[in-house]
């Protein structure tokens, strides 16, 4: 299979070096096609066997896949310049708030199209991303689904969740990462160095997402285990609630819809 990644932006090269670590996609079969060379040999540098390209439609006439990693309002303009085959190549993109339906209507109605929210630890191959389809197989769901599983975990989703689920997922790396920002502040004011307060944080984030995913639980339980009667845990979460940080999260998902 050959993948063109149309875009090399943040998260077009995200993607791409995401996919050069992978198993199913040799490098040899990538193409990165962007206007800005400098971006290509930046991601070239990472991954020397994928190939670079400015002309997008050069990229596109090599590929079995074409993954359009263009921001949201050039979608129509990139997208309809370029000649793809419906009976030949599927589509995947990952413009924020581009629905299928759009896409099949500047491509073609037998399209098979998919729709992807990543994140950007897709390029560190731990993003969750959601996966929607248009007229795709299960053999075709569940291809892409395994490409998409090798850098972090992919579920397949109805379009109908996507913003919601996003808030989750894409936005919700952001919060995670502003929790890390605001404790390393707390380890300075302690009296602990920036960056290894940071290390430590960010290892504790890691551990308790393992806890959930490794296991059948529920943050509750794992909560349960570390809040010893009168322990300066149950005080650290009492003060958390008080202050409205289950509130606080809520809106904020909520508002990212």
């Amino acid at each position: 299979m050959k993948v063109a990644i149309i875009g090399a932006g943040n998260m077009g090269g995200a993607i791409a070096k995401g996919l050069a670590q992978g198993t199913i996609i040799k490098n040899r079969d990538i193409i990165v096609a962007d206007p800005d060379i400098k971006k290509l040999e930046q991601l070239q540098s990472h991954a020397p066997e994928i190939s670079i390209v400015t002309q997008n439609q050069e990229a596109v006439n090599w590929a079995d896949v074409i993954i359009l990693a263009v921001k949201p309002w050039l979608v129509s303009e990139v997208l309809g310049q370029l000649r793809i085959d419906p009976e030949r190549q599927l589509l995947i993109s990952i413009a924020a708030g581009v629905s299928l339906e759009q896409l099949a209507q500047i491509t073609s109605s037998k399209m098979t199209i998919f729709r992807l929210v990543p994140n950007t630890a897709i390029s560190e191959m731990a993003s969750m991303t959601l996966i929607s389809s248009f007229n795709a197989s299960e053999e075709q769901e569940r291809q892409i689904v395994d490409i998409f599983n090798e850098m972090g975990l992919a579920m397949l989703i109805p379009e109908s969740q996507i913003a919601a689920t996003t808030a989750l997922t894409s936005c919700g790396i952001a919060y995670v990462l502003k929790y890390i920002y605001a404790a390393t502040e707390a380890g300075v004011e302690m009296g602990v160095y920036p960056k290894a307060a940071m290390k430590m944080i960010a290892q504790s984030v890691k551990g308790a997402a393992e806890l959930i995913l490794n296991n059948d639980t529920h943050p509750a339980i794992e909560i349960d285990k570390v809040t010893t009667p009168g322990g300066i845990t149950i005080k650290g979460l009492n003060e958390l609630d008080h202050a409205g940080f289950t509130s606080a999260i809520i809106k904020a998902m909520k508002a990212s819809r």
